[in-house]
């Protein structure tokens, strides 16, 4: 099964995932949205068999489904970022990059570390909507979240372990502050526990390697 994240690049912001009126600094949602669903068939015609914009714009998940079925992409599903927090565990993903915001941060339209009511309100419309996996990102920091969404919804939950999370455990590993392979696979059980079906980590061959006893406590 191939997943294909998507988010905007354009020549207005690049370092963005959405259209930003100048010089008001508006988020455009129709705008972006209307972006979203062109990335999502272009992206099902290359072959994706889920799709999951990262943008976190108003009714994007709806437009997304209506736009594949519209090109016979029925198949197709939608992994939604339904809890993506304005989180500083972004950091070494956007460091490697350059897309640290250019101006402004993304406070506005990614959802605020101290609200856990509004993932509630988030996952209504993304069911509502037609979603087929609901996400959370950051995972470790919101394993309540996670939580949360197990509780309260028979979709399946999809936890994305950051670059901040990933960086801070090789980054302890390589000191000799914590054995890098436990903590990893500590923390994934963690994310499993909490309720999470689905786990997107950087440690994703690390991890396999384990799982199929070819880790270094195997060797």
């Amino acid at each position: 099964m191939f997943f294909r994240r998507h988010k905007l690049r354009t020549n207005f912001r690049p370092a963005n995932c959405e259209f930003v009126s100048i010089p008001s600094g508006v988020i455009l949602n129709d705008e972006t949205v209307y972006q979203l669903c062109k990335q999502a068939v272009s992206q099902a015609r290359a072959g994706a068999d889920v799709v999951s914009p990262s943008d976190m714009m108003d009714g994007r998940v709806g437009a997304i489904r209506s736009a594949l079925d519209a090109e016979g992409f029925n198949d197709v599903s939608i992994m939604s970022y339904t809890a993506k927090y304005a989180s500083s565990f972004y950091g070494p993903f956007r460091e490697a990059l350059d897309s640290n915001p250019r101006f402004g941060d993304k406070k506005t339209y990614q959802m605020n570390p101290a609200n856990y009511r509004e993932a509630l309100l988030e996952t209504a419309a993304d069911e509502a909507e037609g979603a087929d996996i609901l996400l959370v990102k950051p995972g470790l920091p919101y394993l309540d979240i996670i939580r949360l969404l197990r509780d309260n919804s028979a979709l399946p939950i999809a936890a994305y372990q950051v670059s901040g999370e990933y960086s801070m455990i090789k980054a302890g590993g390589a000191l000799n502050m914590i054995d890098e392979e436990k903590v990893m696979m500590e923390s994934l059980m963690c994310l499993r526990r909490a309720g999470a079906d689905v786990i997107l980590t950087y440690f994703a061959r690390q991890a396999a390697a384990v799982l199929c006893g070819m880790g270094s406590a195997a060797k």
